[in-house]
């Protein structure tokens, strides 16, 4: 493949149309397909505290702009452990955001019944109601869950 072409592919890969999640999962497995990948998953796993470490030292030197940058650099390792296990990155986003979106509604009617909000309540008492939506009967939350779809 000539240069031009391995452009034209990587470009192709991160078109505009998709978000920035579905465009980094495309254009590693693109990358992948023309042997620029790691050996095995350990050796991605071993990139991710890498990165992790350098987003530590960015917010230790308060540095906003290299915050960003390692943030990202981050989001883009774990997307590459997803396209290791064959995780479709966005779908498993959105169930994490959907199951989110019940745990904390959840806690928040939980506080509505005792006639408070969130804001007339502390981390301990939430944190509680939250252990308490994670323990909800699992085919509840799969079917609460289909309503966000």
């Amino acid at each position: 493949m000539t240069r031009k072409m391995a452009r034209t592919s990587a470009k192709t890969a991160a078109s505009k149309g998709k978000t920035s999640l579905s465009r980094a999962y495309r254009l590693a497995q693109r990358a992948s397909r023309q042997g620029f990948d790691w050996r095995d998953i350990t050796d991605v796993f071993k990139k991710m505290d890498e990165e992790v470490r350098e987003l530590r030292e960015a917010i230790a030197l308060k540095r906003r702009s290299k915050i960003r940058e390692e943030v990202g650099d981050l989001l883009f390792v774990l997307v590459n452990i997803a396209r290791f296990l064959q995780i479709d990155p966005e779908k498993a986003l959105d169930r994490t955001v959907n199951k989110f979106i019940l745990r904390f509604r959840y806690v928040e009617d939980a506080l509505r019944k005792k006639g408070r909000s969130l804001c007339q309540s502390d981390l301990a008492e939430m944190d509680q109601l939250w252990e308490e939506a994670k323990k909800m009967d699992k085919s509840r939350i799969k079917y609460q869950s289909s309503k966000f779809k």
